[in-house]
Order: structure tokens, then sequence, then C-alpha cells
């Protein structure tokens, strides 16, 4: 894997940014006292599925690039996955969600951390984002 500083900067700006909402949340949602406790848990199981859908569609726009379209079932079919496991969390209870939405994120990472398409600058980026990912959405577990 590459250095950190290898990572085009505005895909780690912009990455690293990605990453105050959670933050932000996550913090919200662990002061059970706060009025905002259940709004925050609420949006970082939203955002946290919003971001594990962009993830996918990450994956669409690799396996897109110089495909065939006979190869393309196997690779865009798995890349519409993560939307479906978001959406999934969504409709169980915000425990249960974020629970959901964190193993997603770790399994995705695993996967695309063999992604051989993607530019090896990309899976060096993934992994201090998952880790923070994670990070916020256990955090909100314990409110």
């Amino acid at each position: 894997m590459n250095n950190i500083n290898t990572i085009p900067s505005a895909a780690r700006w912009l990455g690293f940014g990605g990453l105050l909402p959670f933050a932000a949340t996550a913090s919200l949602a662990l002061y059970p006292a706060l009025s905002l406790n259940d709004i925050a848990t609420r949006a970082l199981l939203a955002y946290g599925a919003v971001i594990l859908s962009f993830l996918g569609g990450v994956r669409w726009g690799i396996a897109i690039v110089d495909k065939q379209d006979t190869k393309l079932l196997a690779p865009l079919t798995a890349s519409v996955i993560p939307a479906l496991i978001g959406w999934s969390a969504l409709l169980t209870s915000q425990k249960v969600g974020l629970i959901i939405l964190a193993t997603a994120f770790v399994l995705l990472l695993v996967v695309d951390l063999k992604l051989s398409s993607a530019p090896s600058w990309y899976r060096t980026l993934r992994v201090p984002l998952t880790v923070g990912a994670v990070a916020a959405l256990l955090l909100g577990l314990m409110n």
C-alpha cells in the first residue's frame, strides 16, 4: 500500500472531510441528556447508509471503465449491494442498523483492498476512512 501522501490532495481533503459528519453525529449521540441525541443517532445512521451507497457507486464507476458488456453483470451487481445493505439498515432499529453498517463497511473494505482495477491510492485512502466511519458507527451504539 502507498503512503497517504500519494493520495491526490482533492481526494484526501474530501475523503477526510467526509468523516466530519460521522464525528459530529457520533459525538452528539453519546450524550443522552441532549435533546439532539435521537436525531444525532438517526443522522449518523442515515449518513452511514449514504456513504455506504456512495462506495457502491465507486465500484460501479470502476467496473464500467474498459469493460465489455458481457463482463459487467457480476461487478455491477456487486456494486448495488452496498446501497441495498444501507437501505436495509435504515429499516431496522437504530442499534441494529449501526451494527449492520459497521459490519458492511469492514466487509466492503476487505473486498476493496483486493480491487486491482482501482488506483492504489484509493485502497490506501479507504483504510483510515473506514476506520473512522466504523469507529463513529460503533460510538453511536454507546448511547
